[in-house]
């Protein structure tokens, strides 16, 4: 006697959702002020396959405060800080399954009364934080990131570098027209490294700690 059995499929995993507004690095547009110092800020972002619920994660970069909210929806509102700065994020997740996935991380200010705004903490994009990556016939690496501020005032980026985590060491303080420099790399070592934005008034901002293998 002969037995046929159907094999189950598995679920998918959530596709990551796209971000649409606020904009990547943009003053936002509120749509009502809550008191003095909060407004409500809409967020918008593109339904994702196999996606039953998402997270949306609005982080103040000052403080680090945290606001999260579960929907179903792509369209959700939060009270947030007027005059601050914030990034956001969307982690789309189903039932079926422990997997999840998330968009690309945003940052947008929420506007107040103010006249010279921080600049947005870097983005680092190469490496990317936990890469394995070949050296050049130089044995170098080229580290690249991108600046934005809404005064459009960028002038110097200082650029940490080291493998020791934190990072002190001060590889480089570069022009702000300059995303990129080049550092001379051992082979099977962990590096870490930073960059810290500054603009004509003197803010700053800390793109934050990230790492990667050399190969």
């Amino acid at each position: 006697m002969f037995f046929v059995g159907c094999k189950k499929d598995s679920p998918k995993a959530p596709e990551a959702a796209t971000l649409v507004a606020p904009a990547k690095n943009s003053e936002c547009t509120p749509l009502q002020s809550d008191n003095g110092t909060s407004s409500v800020v809409r967020f918008n972002w593109l339904a994702s396959d196999h996606t039953e619920t998402y997270e949306l994660q609005v982080t103040n970069l000052e403080t680090g405060t945290v606001h999260n909210k579960i929907t179903s929806n792509t369209v959700e509102t939060l009270s947030l800080s007027k005059g601050a700065a914030f990034s956001w994020v969307v982690i789309s997740s189903n039932s079926k399954t422990n997997k999840t996935a998330s968009s690309g991380s945003w940052f947008f200010y929420n506007p107040g009364t103010e006249t010279s705004y921080v600049p947005f903490p870097a983005e680092i994009l190469n490496p990317e934080p936990g890469a394995t990556v070949f050296r050049d016939i130089n044995n170098e690496v080229t580290l690249n990131w991108s600046g934005a501020d809404l005064d459009d005032d960028v002038v110097q980026y200082d650029v940490y570098f080291s493998t020791e985590n934190p990072p002190e060491e001060l590889l480089a303080s570069v022009n702000g027209n300059i995303e990129a420099r080049s550092v001379s790399v051992e082979h099977d070592t962990v590096y870490y490294w930073r960059v810290v934005t500054t603009d004509s008034e003197g803010n700053t901002s800390d793109s934050g700690i990230v790492d990667f293998r050399c190969h």
